[in-house]
């Protein structure tokens, strides 16, 4: 069973994940935890400790690098300035979906999900719908505070996350180069977060 958090040094743990992302992405979901503990410098039953298992293990990879895309909407005065927090937060989607690394694993995943469906599951909880539930949370605050007119913020963060990624998130998991530069990446990121905002306006 897991241990409950502050029950492990949190150095060791994002050694652990460090060394999880190293190791998975060369050798597939199929990778070995001896290997992954190996180089993180822990032995294995410390990795089971702290995660569980392996699907909670990347569980945990998928929700550092959700708080970090989604870390815009949550930053102090972001309800406040509803257009500079979707800007941001669609940077930071599309940033994620040039990053060579991230790509790397999301394929490692999607290879694996039939075998490891347990896996799949987890990245999609963590991932996709952990990302859109934070932007719906987001947009039912506008909603309560009176500064947009959502009536279902889950479908209205669809839409949003839709208009962001569009073919370049499929693009980067083909490992095809669409030439998406970052001036194209704050165009891009203004420009929905603008019409997203006109589409919902009082």
């Amino acid at each position: 069973m897991p241990r409950l958090a502050g029950q492990i040094d949190l150095a060791k743990g994002e050694a652990i994940l460090d060394a999880a992302i190293q190791v998975l992405g060369e050798r597939g979901l199929a990778a070995p935890m001896e290997e992954i503990a190996r180089r993180a410098g822990v032995s294995k039953q410390t990795i089971y400790n702290h995660y569980g298992s392996k699907a909670e293990l990347v569980r945990a990879l998928v929700h550092r690098r959700v708080a970090d895309i989604t870390a815009p909407l949550e930053m102090p005065g972001a309800d406040e300035h509803p257009e500079q927090a979707l800007t941001a937060f669609a940077r930071e989607m599309l940033h994620a979906l040039i990053n060579p690394r991230a790509n790397t694993m999301m394929r490692v995943y999607i290879s694996g999900a039939t075998e490891a469906p347990d896996v799949a599951l987890a990245v999609f909880e963590a991932g996709p719908k952990a990302s859109r539930g934070r932007l719906a949370a987001f947009l039912a605050r506008e909603h309560a505070d009176g500064r947009l007119a959502v009536d279902d913020p889950a479908m209205a963060a669809e839409f949003f996350g839709g208009m962001v990624v569009g073919t370049y998130q499929l693009a980067g998991f083909l490992g095809v180069d669409r030439g998406l530069t970052h001036p194209q990446i704050e165009v891009i990121a203004l420009e929905a977060a603008r019409r997203f905002l006109r589409a919902y306006s009082l």
